[in-house]
């Protein structure tokens, strides 16, 4: 810790000394005694001062939380020489607050030996990953002669995930995978799902024969059905460009888009991954399970726009991470036409893709002036001719915002599927 006199001191100690000059100089005894007492009172205050020796742990009652919820940080505080006055200020970054009636810094006194506990109550106020502390510790002496000053404690890491949207379904593959799972299987197999009829063959189980057509066509027939089987999904997190307007974005919402979708399909036994394409490139091939989805929560927590000029394309992935019949569902506000190329090129590679678009309109002014007004309607313009660009290679395109559910826009796609023809 760094010490530091304080003005007080300064004081004692300039008026001593300015006092036995001027006596020195002048001859006069009397302006030497004048000044011994602040000499002495300067003297005892160095002799008698004693550095307090401070140690601070910081915990949470908690390291993970969701966006809204209230998190309480532990200070625990301990000095052998005691404080007579100790000033407590715990950083914070901007998206974490502090509740109604909390006060940060914080002014305590320790006695000597005696552990004192401190609690702030915090607000996650938006996702992310963070670092509560160190503390910035001030120190004074009983006399207020001296203060210390420093950091004190490792900083307790807190991590913050986006608010997930309620998802009742969700968008089916055109076609499945070959291990187990939910999602029942357009092909014919062992299953549950009754799929159809047809005329028996040497080898088959007579468990599946259906003795009521068999009975009326006067030949043994057997039951078909639909094998149930697990999904290949891959989210596709556009992360070139961002429009803010206040303490919301277009990133927040697609990181909100993401985390709700890979929570809903690891709950539905499925593999699910994560493509992070832009400025900084990141990736996690598929995987099922509660582990899957803490790496996927854990690394949307990293997302971050980075301003890059740089040529990218599907070729820069490794080959693992987007596995052949996946299901690719690209959350993009389709503002970088990087990515927008890029996802042209994984419908022409064969790729079932759906394209969520977090539109970007309600963070958009359209201005005043005349000459404004055009350019965003231009604009606007063509945002239609790219959706129309993908609606041609067979791409669904569905327009999300933060005033309406994700179920409603995911239902548009499962009704586009219905009517429309698969494309190959």
């Amino acid at each position: 810790m760094t010490r530091s006199a304080s003005p007080r001191l300064r004081a004692y100690a300039g008026l001593a000394g300015l006092g036995l000059v001027a006596g020195l100089a002048s001859g006069r005894i009397e302006l030497v005694v004048l000044a011994t007492p602040f000499a002495l009172a300067a003297a005892a205050v160095l002799a008698l001062v004693v550095e307090p020796q401070l140690v601070a742990r910081i915990s949470l009652m908690r390291e993970r939380a969701l966006e809204g919820d209230d998190v309480t940080a532990r200070i625990e505080l301990v000095s052998a020489t005691g404080a007579a006055q100790l000033d407590v200020f715990v950083p914070l970054q901007r998206e974490l607050t502090l509740r109604e009636g909390a006060r940060n810094p914080l002014a305590v006194r320790l006695r000597p030996g005696r552990a004192r506990t401190l609690e702030l109550p915090l607000h996650c106020a938006r996702w992310g990953a963070f670092a509560i502390g160190p503390l910035i510790v001030r120190a004074h002496d009983p006399l207020a002669c001296f203060s210390w000053e420093g950091r004190l404690g490792s900083g307790a890491p807190l991590r913050v995930y986006a608010q997930a949207e309620s998802l009742r379904a969700l968008l089916p593959p055109l076609e499945t995978q070959v291990l187990i799972g939910n999602q029942v299987s357009r092909t014919k197999g062992d299953g549950i799902e009754f799929a159809d009829i047809r005329a028996f063959v040497p080898g088959d189980r007579r468990r599946r024969l259906n003795w009521r057509a068999s009975a009326r066509r006067g030949s043994l027939f057997v039951n078909e059905y639909h094998p149930e089987r697990n999904t290949d999904v891959i989210i596709f997190l556009d992360t070139f460009t961002d429009v803010r307007r206040g303490a919301s974005g277009t990133i927040d919402l697609a990181v909100r888009a993401a985390a709700s979708l890979a929570g809903r399909y690891l709950q539905r036994k499925d593999r699910v991954g994560l493509v992070s394409f832009g400025g900084f490139l990141s990736w996690l091939t598929p995987a099922s399970g509660t582990v899957q989805l803490y790496r996927i929560l854990d690394s949307l927590l990293q997302t971050e726009i980075v301003l890059s000029f740089a040529v990218r394309g599907v070729e820069v992935l490794p080959p693992r991470t987007l596995p052949p019949k996946a299901l690719v569902l690209a959350v993009t506000p389709l503002l970088d036409a990087r990515a927008a190329g890029t996802l042209l090129d994984l419908r022409a590679r064969g790729f079932d893709l759906t394209v969520i678009e977090i539109s970007p309109l309600p963070f958009v002014d359209p201005g005043q002036g005349a000459t404004a007004k055009l350019a965003f309607r231009l604009w606007r313009l063509a945002r239609d001719s790219l959706r129309a660009r993908y609606e041609a290679a067979g791409v669904p395109v569905i327009e999300w915002r933060e005033d309406l559910p994700l179920d409603a826009a995911l239902e548009e796609v499962a009704s586009f599927r219905r009517r429309a023809r698969v494309l190959r």
